[in-house]
């Protein structure tokens, strides 16, 4: 039976295998970290990401309020302006 397992002995204590268990193990114990990060990435927002929300938010506005302008001074030359108009300033 000794002489079986002499042979085998080596194989299983080779680096390669050795490795290979460490590498499983650091697999099992790193995964639930991993879980909870990614978990807590998507809950949270960073300022990066809350500021570029805000500067879209910005931008938005200021298209709708640049898009309103160009229509209000078109009535105005066309004299058809609606009652809240202020053709007067241009």
């Amino acid at each position: 039976m000794r002489v079986l397992i002499l042979p085998v002995l080596p194989l299983l204590l080779s680096g390669c295998v050795v490795g290979a268990v460490a590498d499983a193990a650091v697999d099992v114990v790193t995964l639930p970290v991993k879980v909870v990060s990614t978990g807590v990435d998507a809950v949270t927002t960073s300022q990066s990401e809350a500021d570029e929300k805000r500067g879209r938010e910005i931008r938005k506005a200021e298209e709708k309020a640049g898009k309103e302008a160009r229509a209000r001074e078109k009535r105005c030359r066309e004299g058809k302006p609606l009652p809240n108009d202020d053709c007067s300033a241009l």
